[in-house]
């Protein structure tokens, strides 16, 4: 791990170190030796190659603090103060889906660690890489202080996040400290990535070295290489590929790797086959290539499901959920005809609590491997079964772009006049989308980078917007990439004062709330109730609105330094707000625009889904 973010996969995106000089600078410069226990657990984070840890400071790893400072200096790692432990791992998160790496993250015992359980389970069900240190005790009830060290220490505090992580462990020495950190780097960097979590005991931290520490060589403990399939397994789904006469791909949980990125279009080229993607999960695929026949979607669009009922043989590379896809699109309970290939590794993160590994699908050809690693050998297979490298003639109608309508310029904005808007801001920009709120026009996306949208949330955690924007623009910080989201007012409202991290560290991204002052989504299951049991429909908006007093969304950020401005309501003011944002961003300092959205406005077919809820 010592070599950089882009050790478990080498043909990742470069992206530049950034660091935030004068920002929590020492007060006075530290010559502190390696004499403490904490020390040496500080010397194994930098080790690690662990640039940045997340944090809200807290008793329980008091004596790790003082490491971070007066033995590291706050350099590698340089600590992200937040101002709660939930935007600490969600902006490890956003960090994540752009490096595909692990950064740190510091919880405080057991009360900071329930605060940060909705991040880490977001962080779990999205596959992100986190390493998280938490901390309890004293251990020993004799070196306890009355009251607080007493509620602020669990046995088992793992046993709160267990069903959601990767690998838990509570070390009780210096040398099983180090190789736990080790190892929960370790596991958390192998695909299929997660988060992971060492509890470091107070007393333990706090204690004098009783002699050298030997660190363990970091190089001989790097995340393994990704799981490749196997030549049968290869041969055979080629063969079935070749063999097809509707071949067609679900390209789900794909990696950042602009190499991958292109070899994922040469296989699809080479078969001529239908790719479908997914707005749950990050771009995977060029979204205006000819053989990506329709945008990417939550749900699948009627076309979509005529494809998947053409198609004969599915290549499913990592898909989320594919029996629910096939559930959507062919209808529940309908028999699959055609056939399956499913290339993932997720099965080995599944277990009996969480319900994230879905409907079991059905597989004729199940390969156990990351599917970035089956690809190319794919595509050589089906080359030479060809025996052609020239490009296969589509096997489905190539996709035909209609021109797009301008967004109304008279009256409040609906959703879709909106997504206009910033597709109009994004398609001559270098622009990193860091999520959309949900019910987001997909047919305004144009994905040409895997790192122009790197995806939800995962968990469908409201409030982790805001911090996840923050912790992808940490990710991209002086990579020429303008970090950017649209965040429901809902998910602004719970989770914004993240901003102040942004704040504090001047991390440019540039954040638009699509603010309609209401929890839609549930507007439209409590429709749907009204009309099943033939109750008055009018009474849908009861209970949901947030809109007497309205929230000042702006004002929010204001409170934690951040600039901005609106509410805004025509698309005329959002265009010139961008422009306005931009500027603030490419000089380095976050920025927030509040966009008005009219649920009712007319041909907006995602009927505004845009605040809260996220299901």
């Amino acid at each position: 791990m010592a070599s950089g973010h882009d050790t478990a996969n080498p043909g990742a995106t470069k992206l530049a170190t950034a660091t935030f000089p004068g920002k929590d600078a020492l007060v006075k410069t530290s010559n502190a030796e390696l004499g403490w226990a904490s020390d040496a657990m500080a010397e194994m984070l930098r080790r690690l190659d662990l640039r940045y840890i997340a944090l809200t400071p807290g008793a329980s790893y008091r004596g790790l603090h003082d490491s971070l400072v007066n033995y590291l200096g706050n350099k590698d790692p340089q600590m992200i103060v937040c101002l709660h432990e939930e935007h600490a791992v969600a902006i490890a998160q956003g960090y994540a889906k752009v490096t595909e790496r692990p950064m740190a993250v510091a919880l405080h015992s057991n009360v900071g660690l329930m605060h940060a359980t909705m991040a880490v389970f977001n962080a779990w069900c999205g596959r992100a890489p986190i390493f998280m240190l938490g901390a309890t005790g004293p251990g020993d009830a004799e070196e306890r202080r009355p009251w607080i060290d007493w509620i602020h220490t669990s046995k088992d505090q793992g046993a709160l996040i267990r069903h959601y992580t990767k690998w838990d462990d509570e070390p009780r020495s210096v040398g099983a400290t180090l190789e736990a950190m080790m190892r929960a780097c370790q596991i958390s960097a192998t695909e299929p990535r997660g988060p992971t979590y060492v509890c470091l005991d107070v007393a333990l931290q706090e204690s004098k070295l009783d002699g050298p520490v030997t660190f363990p060589e970091v190089e001989r403990y790097k995340p393994g290489l990704p799981a490749a399939p196997s030549a049968d397994a290869v041969e055979q789904a080629a063969r079935m590929l070749v063999d097809a006469k509707k071949p067609l791909i679900l390209m789900g949980r794909m990696s950042r790797s602009e190499a991958d990125w292109q070899a994922r279009i040469e296989l699809a080229e080479s078969l001529g086959a239908l790719v479908l993607t997914d707005m749950k999960t990050a771009a995977a695929f060029p979204t205006s290539h000819p053989l990506h026949a329709f945008e990417p979607r939550f749900r699948p669009s009627p076309a979509t499901s005529a494809a998947m009922k053409e198609a004969d043989v599915v290549l499913s590379l990592d898909w989320m959920d594919l029996k629910g896809q096939f559930a959507q699109t062919l209808g529940k309970n309908t028999p699959v005809t055609s056939k399956v290939i499913h290339c993932s590794l997720d099965e080995y993160l599944h277990n009996g609590w969480s319900m994230d590994y879905f409907g079991l699908p059905p597989v004729d050809l199940k390969i156990l491997a990351s599917p970035d690693e089956l690809v190319r050998p794919l595509t050589e297979a089906v080359r030479r079964l060809r025996k052609t490298s020239d490009k296969a003639a589509p096997k489905f109608p190539v996709r035909d772009v209609p021109a797009l309508p301008a967004p109304r310029q008279e009256g409040m904005m609906g959703l879709k006049d909106l997504a206009l808007v910033v597709r109009e801001f994004t398609q001559s920009r270098t622009v990193t989308m860091a999520g959309f709120s949900l019910g987001w026009p997909s047919d305004t996306v144009d994905f040409k980078h895997p790192l122009d949208y790197v995806g939800f949330d995962g968990g469908g955690g409201v409030g982790s917007g805001p911090a996840n924007a923050i912790g992808t623009a940490l990710a991209l910080k002086d990579s020429g990439r303008l970090a950017m989201t649209v965040v429901g007012d809902g998910d602004f409202a719970m989770g914004g004062n993240a901003l102040w991290t942004a704040a504090h560290l001047q991390i440019p991204v540039l954040i638009v709330i699509a603010n309609n002052r209401v929890y839609y989504n549930d507007v439209a299951h409590q429709e749907r109730m009204a009309v099943v049991r033939g109750r008055p429909v009018e009474n849908k908006f009861v209970g949901q609105q947030m809109n007497d007093p309205p929230v000042d969304l702006v004002g929010l950020a204001r409170a934690q330094g951040v600039e901005g401005e609106g509410p805004l309501e025509t698309a005329a003011e959002l265009a010139a707000a961008l422009l306005r944002g931009e500027k603030i961003v490419r000089e380095g300092r976050p920025y927030v625009i509040d966009a008005r959205v009219d649920v009712g406005a007319p041909g907006d077919g995602n009927r505004g889904h845009t605040a809260g809820r996220r299901d």
